[in-house]
């Protein structure tokens, strides 16, 4: 079972759009240079669909997106959630960040409208440098995206 730590409003992750980040623990990656060691752990409370809908209720007036940060351990349970939000709160967004190197066959692309890929690679940075490995994609239509990662970039 998926679950969390924390939340976050925040304004750099998805661009144009206002997010709340959810911060799922029990991450298999173990980037070297992670700056979120805690979700390493299996620690937090269980993320379901109700907790969903009570984020929507406490921030819905104030976000367009809602972003699972992590939930590499469980893809096929972030999809299902990802479907869920699509279903229920469909004038949201719904974003993945995952620190894999490919987005997992065991989730449905078209239930995401942003996905990021890629481990943190401390000498390559993160997002916003141009030697980044990481990428973000934004749907366009069905199963096909388009890279974003520029955007980012100074």
């Amino acid at each position: 079972m998926l679950k969390y730590v924390n939340t976050g409003v925040v304004f750099q992750e998805i661009p144009d759009e206002v997010t709340l980040s959810i911060n799922i623990s029990n991450c298999p990656c173990h980037c070297p240079g992670c700056h979120s060691k805690y979700l390493w752990g299996n620690i937090g409370e269980p993320l379901t669909p109700m907790v969903l809908d009570s984020f929507v209720k406490e921030y819905g007036h104030d976000i367009t997106c809602i972003c699972f940060m992590g939930g590499d351990a469980e893809p096929e349970n972030v999809n299902q959630l990802a479907k869920y939000l699509h279903r229920e709160h469909p004038q949201y967004k719904v974003a993945w960040y995952s620190g894999k190197t490919v987005i997992s066959r065991q989730i449905s692309k078209s239930d995401f409208d942003y996905i990021k890929i890629g481990p943190y690679i401390e000498h390559l940075g993160c997002l916003k440098d141009r030697t980044t490995n990481q990428r973000l994609y934004k749907r366009v239509t069905g199963e096909q995206f388009s890279d974003i990662t520029s955007r980012f970039w100074r």
